[in-house]
């Protein structure tokens, strides 16, 4: 082989090299963003709780979706209600056999 051709072949090497690296950069970086970073800020706010502000921000959320559950028609699912019936029975029962009043 000549020279100049493994020249040529090592830079069109390299060149198609640092694309493919920067694609897949470019790749990780997009949906570390659009998939990772919303959940992330969630977690850390969670983890935060000790702060006086993001308890009253999670306060706050909690008291427009419990407004939001009062104007629906229906707060449970019909599949649910029966599970919530039957844990509540299963209770009573447990309950009321132990004799203590």
């Amino acid at each position: 082989m000549d020279p100049k051709e493994n020249k040529n072949e090592i830079k069109k090497f390299l060149i198609k090299l640092i694309a493919i690296t920067l694609a897949i950069i470019i790749v990780i970086n997009v949906s570390y963003n659009l998939i990772f970073a919303n959940k992330f800020e969630k977690l850390n706010m969670l983890f935060s709780l000790s702060e006086k502000e993001n308890i009253e921000i999670l306060k706050n959320k909690i008291r427009i979706e419990i407004k939001k559950g009062i104007k629906k028609d229906k707060i449970i699912q019909d599949e649910d209600r029966e599970l919530l019936i039957q844990l509540y029975k299963k209770l009573e029962k447990e309950l009321n056999s132990t004799g203590i009043e």
